[in-house]
């Protein structure tokens, strides 16, 4: 009897875990270049993160130019939320689906203007104002309740914890390895030369 549970247990967990991994594979990673690139960089990224911002401001655009868009390197930009207005930004950002990092660079260049507030409601009215302004087209409410949506967000910064020891934002992981020097353009691309 006892064996028999123990194939039961196994097959249900055997089953969930398959929903699991079949649930996240509807939702689209937020990626840019091709998959077949020899390297992958790995962004964890909070949307609050001062830091995080000046990477897509300082540093993502020669990036993009210099190894992306020659098809050397895909970044996928992963959710690592600080607070819950971040929280809420991720959900906007993963929200249309379509892998796209439009509204995610959108919600970059404009943090100042909507990453403020004293309370979680105060920050959300920012947020959807930002949005508005800038002709972001989502369905804000269903966005953030969307359960499959905020689930797959805690579950990148669950697995930046658990794989990568991320405790901070940005954080670069290059093909699995954390990338520990001062995150500037100048180092990454000397290190992204050394792959090539």
């Amino acid at each position: 009897m006892k064996r028999i549970i123990s194939i039961l247990f196994i097959m249900f967990f055997g089953f969930a875990n398959s929903l699991i991994a079949e649930n996240d594979r509807s939702i689209k990673r937020i990626s840019v270049g091709e998959k077949s690139s020899k390297i992958t960089i790995i962004a964890y990224e909070s949307l609050t993160c001062g830091h995080c911002a000046d990477f897509h401001k300082n540093v993502y655009p020669d990036l993009k130019k210099d190894f992306i868009d020659k098809g050397l390197v895909r970044i996928e930009f992963r959710h690592f939320p600080l607070d819950i207005a971040a929280f809420n930004a991720s959900k906007i950002g993963q929200c249309n689906n379509d892998g796209n990092a439009d509204i995610l660079n959108i919600l970059f260049s404009g943090q100042k203007k909507w990453a403020k507030g004293t309370s979680p409601e105060e920050a959300k009215i920012y947020l959807k104002k930002f949005l508005k302004d800038e002709g972001v087209n989502v369905s804000f409410e269903k966005c953030l309740n969307d359960k499959a949506i905020e689930d797959f967000v805690l579950n990148d910064r669950i697995e930046g914890v658990k794989k990568f020891k991320v405790n901070a934002t940005p954080t670069i992981i290059i093909n699995d390895k954390k990338f520990d020097k001062a995150l500037n353009y100048k180092n990454l691309k000397k290190y992204l030369e050394k792959l090539i």
